[in-house]
């Protein structure tokens, strides 16, 4: 804009529009083109707009609705929201504009179709997928979102108050005026594992005991009324059940009765997480440490102990074998012929270990007695 000769001369671009006033009034709207205006004392002013998808300032929007209400309504479209309700601004189709309760917007219409969608959050805290997907779901602050995956059990949350279990899949939420929660509960079955704690037996020896668990969540509806954390909980009532079972043996009754040991176990804990909607599949004890002066002397017994076992083992197989020689020389003793294939097995071992024998039977005694004087067992009568 500039003032030459008594003129005003002002240019407006296509997609822009000029509020013209005189001493600060609104006289009119300039659209695209040149315009020269006569304007003898420089008391005219041109303040140009872009107005393509373009908002106007609210406050001088309702100065210009009290001045000039006709060209309020002809120029502009404004959007206001109320308590508990939102507003998706289209500006020529496209979802422009997220707006939250008791807020005030103004569009210029002269060159952009402007288009709202109103939605009352009170009727239904769930999310539609068209709206979803016309929200900016990463600056949003009116929306939440959950994610449940198939091995999940998504608990819906409102002002405290279980609403309602989710199926999986992605869930969205109106979150304006209210407190939205979901939680998540794992379905799988999951393995807790309880720590070394020294405790005494029966006969006042210290000990440790470690134990796996493996749970699992049945009813998360009834998981999430009772207990407040699963994990937690399950670690403090397994302590007590070891504590309780230990105390009442001996050593030697934890070290030898470890399946008694186990099922007592599981029988306690299983009594009293009935009602939690928790089951406990699995529960045992997985490793059971001793002090290290205990330590060696169980490892002395347990040596001793296989010491005498293997000489039990050893003093059994020798009276076998004993007992297997006897039958085997009754027979011989009743079978000559039997004793004289044992003579020729013994002279074939022979054999194979030497590599010259040079033997002398004796005048006109020939081959046969070389096989016959050669090696006996029992000793000629006339011996």
């Amino acid at each position: 804009m500039n003032w030459h000769f008594l003129m005003t001369h002002v240019t407006v671009k296509d997609g822009e529009r000029a509020l013209l006033t005189r001493n600060g009034r609104l006289e009119r709207v300039l659209g695209p083109g040149r315009h020269r205006l006569f304007d003898p004392r420089n008391e005219l002013a041109a303040e140009i707009f872009k107005v393509v998808r373009a908002e106007f300032p609210a406050e001088r929007y309702l100065v210009l609705k009290a001045a000039r209400p006709d060209l309020a309504a002809e120029l502009f479209e404004m959007v206001e929201t109320k308590a508990d309700e939102v507003a998706i601004v289209n500006l020529d189709g496209r979802p422009m504009q997220l707006m939250t309760p008791w807020q005030a917007r103004v569009y210029w219409k002269v060159a952009t179709s402007v288009d709202v969608e109103r939605i009352d959050m009170t009727a239904d805290p769930r999310v539609t997928a068209r709206h979803l997907a016309m929200i900016d779901r990463n600056r949003s602050v009116v929306v939440t979102e959950a994610v449940v995956e198939n091995h999940e059990a998504g608990l819906l949350f409102v002002e405290g108050r279980l609403l309602e279990r989710l199926a999986p899949g992605r869930h969205a939420f109106w979150i304006v005026g209210r407190k939205i929660e979901v939680k998540r509960l794992d379905l799988r079955p999951q393995a807790v594992e309880i720590t070394a704690q020294e405790m005494l037996t029966k006969d006042r020896i210290a000990l440790r005991v470690t134990l796996t668990a493996f749970r699992r969540i049945v009813d998360p509806e009834r998981v999430v009324a009772v207990v407040p954390d699963v994990d937690a909980w399950l670690y403090r009532l397994v302590q007590f059940a070891i504590r309780e079972a230990v105390a009442g043996r001996t050593l030697d009754e934890v070290l030898s009765a470890k399946a008694a040991l186990d099922a007592e176990l599981r029988d306690y804990v299983r009594e009293r997480i009935a009602d939690s909607g928790v089951e406990v599949t699995e529960l045992g004890v997985k490793d059971v440490i001793l002090p290290g002066e205990i330590r060696e002397l169980v490892n002395k017994v347990v040596e001793a102990e296989r010491v005498a076992k293997a000489n039990l083992i050893r003093r059994q197989e020798e009276t076998a074998a004993t007992r297997s020689l006897l039958n085997t020389a009754k027979l011989m003793e009743e079978n000559p012929l039997l004793l004289r294939l044992k003579e020729l097995e013994s002279l074939e071992r022979l054999v194979e270990k030497v590599g010259r024998i040079d033997l002398h039977a004796g005048d006109g005694q020939g081959f046969d007695a070389l096989l016959t004087k050669l090696v006996r067992l029992k000793p000629t009568e006339s011996a």
